[in-house]
């Protein structure tokens, strides 16, 4: 699968299953930067929901002032005989919000929404 749909079906349930992604952002220089996040997903919006404690002092919080160029990422193995791994990588645009309710407890009234311009995934559904 490879298209903009973060709504299909079977990459909603994996995503739903699954805790930890990384998250991808580009610093000032142009250098690459990841960090694992947890996340949720925002149905009405068609978007990825990244927050965290101190979110705002984050490296990756702030490489989104300089560029809003992100890469998502989520896999796991789920199996090893037979070898089978899954993968949703969701290219796109990452954006600062800040000033929302607070998602859940420990966590900045902030979030990086990510808007999804291209999904790839691999060994979902099948």
């Amino acid at each position: 699968m490879d298209d903009t749909r973060l709504m299909d079906p079977a990459v909603l349930a994996y995503l739903e299953s699954q805790r930890l992604g990384r998250l991808a952002t580009v610093d000032r220089d142009g250098a690459p930067q990841n960090s694992p996040v947890g996340f949720w997903i925002n149905h009405d919006l068609g978007t990825i929901e990244i927050g965290g404690w101190n979110l705002t002092k984050s490296r990756k919080f702030r490489n989104l002032a300089h560029n809003d160029r992100v890469a998502f990422v989520v896999d796991d193995i789920a199996s090893v005989t037979p070898w089978r791994v899954r993968m949703v990588e969701i290219r796109g645009r990452g954006e600062q919000v800040i000033d929302v309710p607070v998602p859940r407890s420990g966590m900045d009234a902030a979030l990086i929404r990510v808007h999804p311009a291209r999904v790839i995934a691999y060994g979902i559904g099948d």
